[in-house]
């Protein structure tokens, strides 16, 4: 086990450019020539190089806490407000064991513990959204609410002279917006929504507000993993040139920035279009704008690079245009990098979200049941709202089993596709070689998993006896 904890700045760094260097070498930067300034590093912080044991992966008493102490008291996205568009739509959020009635009432969006105060029946299914006309009822014995949470009818009221109705008002927890996304969190005493976010409503102003936005595919996948285990996957580069060997011609890796904020938030930035640092060689540009049009390095489709540009350059260039045509939204304030990038941002305890319009997607992690052998991954993208049209409906959510694979999904390509079978194949292998592992701990590098180790300490100070930061 490695216990040396350096007190050193992390200064370790892939030889070669990094992704600042890329970004000032874009055609197209900010309006004085430089990086724009939300792209621009965060200064290092130095972390604890300490191994972190396999126990928080793989033991039931640990993932018991973690139901109480994480996700018992931290803000979490739900849904979005077009799941809830009219009086008395629903949705359920479920995570572990804990179930959420989400809905929309005369006097704003509420959220209710899905369980009825009778005998304790879920008064809507799991994985289920829709109308519940005026009123909530459950189904085993039709004790019924307002959509406000008061208690209005109980069948056979004569026998329940005893029972004090407004002592049974639907227990309620916190529920705040924010971008078009419905947040929750169970604890009465948290912080607001806003200053949970950190740095994330300020960045994101910069881009293209995700209120204008939709969901045009969600796509759940069961895994035999713990949640931090499939959520970690996507919180570094380091495995890329292994697992996805074809990324490398079109996406640097292991030259990614990582920046920590709060305890909350960190993100990585990594550069579309250019070469991995990994590979010995890089690809012609011309090469390189043919692998991007196409989707990815399988198929090829002709451009054009003028003088003095790059491949990034030309697909940003096109980008900006077809987003005008088709949704008349003008980008041209934005540098190519904003434009195609992946700009991804990691908000405690489970959603990643990404900042500009070149990826508009995020992924979310839940554990299932009372299982921390377990757990859901998610996969969201959205789309702009067609110009004067109201927004349509969200689409419904696609579920795979662990042996289904994501080419199965319609609308999914064969590329997209088999980058995410690739990361989800892995998963389970390592879940269970934590689970039988001499070492009982794992050794994170010094920056390429600084955000592993981030959100590690951050999932310490949960779990201690405190509230949390």
């Amino acid at each position: 086990m490695n216990t040396l904890n350096s007190n050193k700045p992390v200064n370790e760094r892939c030889p070669g450019m990094s992704y600042q260097d890329i970004v000032k070498s874009d055609f197209k930067r900010a309006p004085d020539g430089s990086v724009p300034a939300v792209l621009r590093p965060v200064i290092d912080k130095t972390l604890p190089t300490t191994d972190i044991p396999f126990e928080r992966y793989v033991s039931q008493a640990w993932f018991d806490l973690e139901m109480e102490q994480v996700w018992a008291r931290t803000w979490q996205m739900a849904c979005r407000l077009e799941h809830l568009q009219q009086l008395g739509d629903y949705f359920v959020y479920d995570v572990g064991y804990w179930s959420i009635v989400i809905v929309k009432t005369e006097t704003g969006i509420r959220g209710y513990y899905n369980s009825c105060l009778h005998r304790g029946t879920k008064l809507k299914p799991s994985n289920s959204s829709g109308f519940t006309g005026n009123q909530i009822q459950c189904p085993y014995h039709a004790w019924t609410w307002s959509l406000t949470g008061e208690l209005m009818n109980v069948p056979c009221a004569w026998e329940f002279e005893h029972l004090d109705y407004g002592a049974n008002r639907l227990p309620e927890v916190r529920v705040d917006t924010w971008a078009g996304f419905v947040f929750i969190n169970l604890n009465p005493d948290a912080m607001p929504l806003m200053a949970y976010l950190e740095v994330i409503p300020e960045h994101f102003s910069h881009w293209w507000p995700f209120d204008d936005w939709y969901v045009v595919s969600h796509v759940e996948k069961e895994l035999s993993c713990n949640w931090k285990t499939a959520q970690e996957a996507f919180m570094e580069a380091y495995h890329t040139p292994f697992v996805h060997p074809e990324l490398t011609k079109v996406v640097g890796d292991w030259n990614m920035q990582h920046d920590i904020y709060g305890p909350h938030t960190s993100r990585d930035l990594c550069a579309m279009a250019v070469t991995s640092p990994s590979r010995p060689h890089a690809i012609s540009q011309e090469e390189m704008l043919e692998n991007r049009l196409a989707g990815g390095p399988q198929t090829k489709a002709k451009g054009v690079i003028p003088p003095g540009q790059s491949a990034r350059s030309v697909i940003a260039a096109r980008m900006r245009k077809d987003t005008l045509r088709k949704y008349g939204k003008d980008l041209s304030y934005l540098s190519d990098a904003e434009c195609i990038d992946s700009l991804k941002y990691n908000l405690f305890p489970n959603l990643f979200i990404y900042g500009g319009p070149g990826l508009p997607q995020l992924h979310r992690v839940r554990p299932v049941g009372n299982d921390p052998h377990h757990c859901i991954m998610e996969f969201i993208r959205l789309m702009p709202k067609p110009r004067g049209e109201p927004g349509p409906e969200p689409a419904p959510v696609i579920r795979l089993r662990e042996d289904q694979s994501f080419a199965t999904v319609e609308g999914v390509d064969a590329f997209s596709s088999r980058v995410l079978d690739q990361d989800t194949n892995n998963l389970r292998w390592q879940h269970e070689g934590m689970r039988t592992s001499r070492k009982k701990h794992e050794s994170l590098s010094s920056y390429q998993e600084s955000r592993i180790r981030h959100f590690h300490m951050t999932l310490e100070r949960y779990m201690s006896a405190d509230a949390g930061p």
